[in-house]
């Protein structure tokens, strides 16, 4: 299946995985280009950022859990995150902790706030008609993790 006959199947879950891919670069820019403000509750919010960003990454993709070496404990973690209802509380509090940097002043942060909760909305979706979480093939997939082993 190509990336347009994904976007084509009118799956949320593949929206919301491609949407939660372009956070992790929004999350990672963002936290990086914000950490340098003087202000210590933005510098906070963005180092939150920058680490939700790396989370994100073991998320949706989930070839990764198997090149990086990482802790059991973390496996577990980022393997519960399977369904689009845990998806989308993930994603809906990391948007939460993002729009709770606009108490201090706005920021670019907004960006990722609103980004966050489209993808939380997307999984929210996908949950509430009832479709199955179906990951990309491009990010790893439908058994491509499996023929790494």
């Amino acid at each position: 299946m190509t990336i347009a006959e994904e976007f084509q199947s009118r799956n949320f879950s593949i929206y919301g995985q491609w949407t939660g891919v372009l956070c992790i670069f929004l999350c990672f820019g963002l936290g990086i280009g914000n950490i340098f403000l003087k202000h210590i509750l933005i510098i906070i919010f963005s180092a939150i950022c920058l680490c939700c960003s790396f989370i994100l990454i073991f998320i949706e993709v989930p070839l990764l859990l198997r090149i990086c070496p990482t802790s059991p404990k973390f496996d577990a973690l980022i393997r519960k995150v399977t369904t689009n209802y845990m998806r989308a509380a993930v994603y809906l509090g990391m948007s939460i902790i993002q729009w709770l940097s606009l108490l201090k002043e706005p920021t670019s942060l907004l960006v990722a706030a609103i980004f966050l909760l489209i993808a939380a909305s997307f999984y929210a979706l996908a949950a509430v008609k009832g479709q199955g979480f179906v990951g990309s093939k491009t990010l790893g997939g439908h058994g491509v993790a499996q023929m790494i082993i």
